[in-house]
């Protein structure tokens, strides 16, 4: 008897092959059914019952996130009521592995009548909802994944692909931008960064902010105060340098015997990083990584100096 180990691998391996299996269904009615999504005015409605039920709530989900109109129905309550949810404009994607479900294709006349286009997706090319949907797309595998060849594994992982797959599609001939994604996704981190500028997230009160004309010994107390790691140097609101904990270390180090006797402007960066207080926090994130910092001077239009971005708070 195979280990759990070898088990769970074979597993893995089945499904692999499964999904490089789907490659040549990649055909016409493939590439119409994206397009005829891509031009709907409507709503995009996912059925089907069980486990294609499942897959298909995880690609109106994901369709949605990519801004098309979706949600998945279930096809027995399309059945007692619910199919006033679907109206002209409208497009249904029906999935269903053996292409034979009872329920699934009771849904069918109804929406055949009211000239609703349907797009099947099945493993069975030969079935009753591949003949009578406007493209069927195909979701075969030559077996499941599981052991004894009965639970919905391979099958299901194949439908979810071809999910992606058409999301994927649709995310390139519709020419979707990161801010477009953005814009479905306000709660999230990715949303956040583009959504949200700079002066935003910034911090701008009690900053730890000195003169050039300070003494060492009181830098040290800003900065210590400050609970930044860092002290801004100023003069009338410009920034004349930076002093971090580690110009500090390296100050130390260099003048041992004669560190409090150092100015600050012998110790300080006077050529910080900067960023407008306007800009996405993309374009921060991306300067924290390429300059490999865990915080920003922030300027306003003027180049006055506003505040600071911490890395953590992104």
């Amino acid at each position: 008897m195979m280990n759990i180990k070898e088990t769970a691998i074979q597993c893995l391996k089945d499904e692999s092959q499964a999904l490089l299996d789907l490659i040549r269904f990649i055909d016409d009615d493939f590439v119409k059914a994206v397009e005829l999504i891509s031009d709907c005015k409507g709503k995009i409605i996912v059925t089907g019952v069980g486990k294609s039920g499942h897959i298909g709530a995880k690609i109106a989900a994901t369709l949605a996130s990519i801004g098309i109109p979706s949600f998945f129905l279930n096809p027995v309550d399309a059945l007692h009521g619910d199919l006033g949810m679907i109206a002209e404009g409208d497009i249904v994607l029906a999935i269903s592995h053996s292409g034979q479900t009872d329920e699934l294709l009771r849904v069918i006349p109804f929406l055949t009548k009211r000239n609703i286009p349907l797009i099947g997706m099945s493993g069975n090319p030969d079935s009753l909802l591949a003949r009578h949907v406007l493209y069927h797309i195909n979701a075969a595998v030559k077996k499941e994944a599981c052991p004894l060849n009965l639970a919905p594994t391979s099958s299901t992982t194949a439908a979810l692909a071809m999910g992606d797959a058409i999301a994927c599609a649709l995310v390139n001939i519709r020419n979707l931008k990161e801010t477009d994604y953005a814009m479905f996704h306000p709660g999230g981190s990715l949303g956040k960064r583009l959504l949200l500028k700079v002066k935003d997230l910034m911090y701008t009160k009690d900053l730890p902010i000195i003169s050039i004309e300070e003494s060492v010994l009181n830098m040290l107390s800003v900065m210590t105060k400050g609970k930044l790691g860092l002290v801004v140097v100023l003069e009338d609101k410009k920034v004349l340098g930076l002093l971090t904990n580690g110009d500090l270390r390296r100050a130390i180090e260099k003048n041992k015997n004669d560190f409090f006797n150092l100015k600050i402007s012998e110790i300080m960066n006077p050529n910080p990083i900067v960023i407008q207080e306007d800009e996405s926090l993309t374009s921060a994130d991306a300067l924290f990584k390429e300059k490999r910092l865990n915080m920003l001077l922030v300027l306003d239009s003027n180049c006055n100096f506003s505040g600071i971005l911490d890395i953590r708070e992104m």
